[in-house]
Formats: C-alpha cells, sequence, structure tokens
C-alpha cells in the first residue's frame, strides 16, 4: 500500500528541486505555504490601497488579535485531519470551555486560574470522550464528533439556560484585550502554540506517526505503531486546543456566552485546508495554519471596512472553502506527479 511521503518538512534543496521539477506553479501547489503567503501579500496590498483605516495602529493590533484567535481554533482541527479524521465537535468543545470558565468564576466564585484549569481539563476529557468513542468502539470520527457536537452543545445550554455569565474580573481581560510591543498577548500565545506544532510534527516521534497514520493506517500499523493510542491522543490535543480557544475567548470578550463557538466549524475547516492540511491526512504545517488564519481575517477584516454586506459573509467563506477543497485535490495529485 502506498504512504505518502509528505510527511516531513523539506529542505530547501528539495523544495528547489522540486521548483526545477514540476515548475514554478504547480510548486505553489505542492507547497502551499509559498502560495498562500503570497496571497497574503496581495489581499494586504489591496486592502491598504482601497481602505485608509487598514493600516492604523487599531486595525491592525484587531487583525493580530483575530488571526490569533482562529489560530487555536484551526489547530484543534488540523490534529485531527492530519490523522485522517476530522473533528466536527471543535466549537462545541469551545463552548463547553467557555461556559465552565464562567461558570466557576461567575457562579462558585473561584479564582480565574483556576476556573481556566477546570476548563482546560474539560476540554481533554471531551477530546478524550470523542477519541475512545472513535477506536474503542469503531464509530468514524465524522459520526461520532456529530454527535458529541450536540451532546456537548446540550450541556452548554443545560448548564447556562441560554444566559451568559458576565461577571468576568477585568484582571482575566487582559490577556485577551492588551498586548506588548505593538501586538496582542494572544499574537504572542499562539505563536508559541505553533512553534509546538512545528516541534511536534517535525522532531517528535508522535508527530512522525500521526503523519503516517493519516497517510495510511494500515501501512502505519503494520510498521508497529499503535494507531488507534494516536488517533486517540490527536483528539486529546484537539480538545485541549479547542478548550484553549474558549479559555481565551473568554478573556478577550469579558463575559462567557453560550453561543459561542457555533461559528467554529466552518472557520477551523477553512483555515486547515486553506493551510495546507490535507483532507486526506498526512500533511501540516505550523505556517500553512499561521496563513490560513491570516487570509481568512484579511477577507472578513476588509470587507467589513470596505462597506460589504456582512450577512453575505457566510457565503464568501463557503466559496473559499470550496477553492480550497479544489486547490486540495488538486495539490494531492501534484504530490504523486512530484513523486513526494
Amino acid at each position: 500500500m502506498h504512504v505518502k511521503k509528505h510527511n516531513r518538512q523539506l529542505t530547501l534543496s528539495e523544495r528547489r528541486e522540486d521548483f526545477v521539477k514540476v515548475g514554478f506553479l504547480k510548486s505553489l501547489l505542492v507547497h502551499p505555504e509559498a502560495g498562500i503567503t503570497i496571497a497574503v501579500v496581495i489581499l494586504l496590498i489591496v486592502f491598504s490601497v482601497a481602505s485608509p483605516s487598514f493600516l492604523t495602529a487599531y486595525n491592525i493590533f484587531n487583525v493580530a488579535r483575530n488571526v490569533a484567535s482562529y489560530a487555536f481554533i484551526a489547530i484543534a482541527q488540523a490534529l485531527v485531519i492530519v490523522g485522517g479524521g476530522m473533528n466536527l465537535s471543535v466549537g462545541a468543545i469551545g463552548g463547553l470551555a467557555v461556559v465552565t470558565t464562567g461558570y466557576f468564576i461567575d457562579v462558585q466564585g473561584f479564582s480565574p486560574a483556576i476556573a481556566v484549569i477546570i476548563a482546560l481539563l474539560v476540554g481533554l476529557a471531551a477530546g478524550a470522550f470523542n477519541g475512545v468513542i472513535i477506536t474503542k468502539i469503531g464509530i468514524n470520527s465524522f459520526v461520532a464528533t456529530l454527535a458529541t457536537l450536540f451532546v456537548f452543545t446540550g450541556i452548554v445550554y443545560g448548564i447556562t439556560k441560554g444566559y451568559p455569565y458576565i461577571n468576568i474580573p477585568k484582571s482575566f481581560t487582559i490577556i485577551g484585550r492588551k498586548g506588548i510591543w505593538g501586538l496582542p498577548y494572544l499574537f504572542w500565545l499562539m505563536v508559541v502554540a505553533l512553534g509546538f506544532i512545528f516541534y511536534l510534527f517535525n522532531f517528535r516521534r508522535f508527530g512522525r506517526w500521526l503523519l503516517a497514520t493519516g497517510g495510511s493506517k494500515e501501512a502505519t500499523r503494520v510498521s508497529g505503531v499503535n494507531v488507534d493510542r494516536i488517533i486517540l491522543l490527536s483528539h486529546v490535543l484537539s480538545g485541549l486546543f479547542a478548550a484553549i480557544a474558549g479559555v481565551l475567548w473568554v478573556s478577550r470578550m469579558g463575559s462567557a456566552q453560550p453561543a459561542t463557538g457555533q461559528d467554529w466549524l466552518i472557520i477551523s475547516f477553512a483555515i486547515a485546508i486553506i493551510g495546507g492540511t490535507a483532507l486526506s491526512g498526512g500533511s501540516i504545517s505550523a505556517l500553512g495554519l499561521l496563513m490560513g488564519s491570516v487570509i481568512i481575517v484579511l477577507i472578513r477584516n476588509g470587507l467589513i471596512l470596505l462597506g460589504v454586506n456582512i450577512y453575505f459573509e457566510q457565503t464568501y467563506l463557503g466559496l473559499i472553502i470550496l477553492l480550497a477543497v479544489t486547490v486540495d485535490r488538486i495539490r494531492a495529485f501534484y504530490y504523486q506527479r512530484a513523486g513526494i
């Protein structure tokens, strides 16, 4: 059985060889980070010219904060997609973490630090629950996480009855609203998170095994790797990052809204796919996730500044996903043609 060989970062010389081998445009498909970066530069130029307020310090700060928020959501999704699965409950787990944080701060009077720890543990548990259903019971990830999406969402609304928790101390909002060196604290936390992803998939056996699992579960299993354990751990990590996104969302908004996370599913898929995380599994890029987040935020921010009807936002996002999926399919073809 064929196992994809793109489960590692290519060296600069290898990338240059590919440029010669398959041509510049085709190489952009094979190595999506380059194409995404070019797209980001084009968007920056277009929106800078079209809107004088685009490059203001306030807007740059706001864009960076949104990019960071979305990057955590995308990481949660990409950690599962790279292993050949999907997590439809990313937003629901994030919402569960939001409500958990708000409940223990507002209702129980716990310190924010304790509430955050509990929320992260809830995220880990939710991710583990997904992983157990998939690996032990044998339900595919689509059906399993679709079911838990409703389970977790039901818990959120059962606890809150639809009402938000608003008594969040201002000290807790510093991380979500303030910054340093002209950029929000969330941005620097995102840099750390993406650094972890880069390290995980380039220098740790778990990352390499997860890439191999996404390339071919059977071949990886035959090689002696406990594939079920790898998939379970990927869902645990996914739950953790979804919970981190939820906690940071509370810090940013200054309240815990039960509806938080309802639009995260489409955003998480869009960024992951745009960022070069193959739907078939076996590839992931920290830089790609960053650039994918930037593209989504730039488009949303730019359209708002240009006065475009905000109600068409979902339409634009859907079209972007269709384009990204199409590019993903073309890229898969050139992976085979380029022999990587």
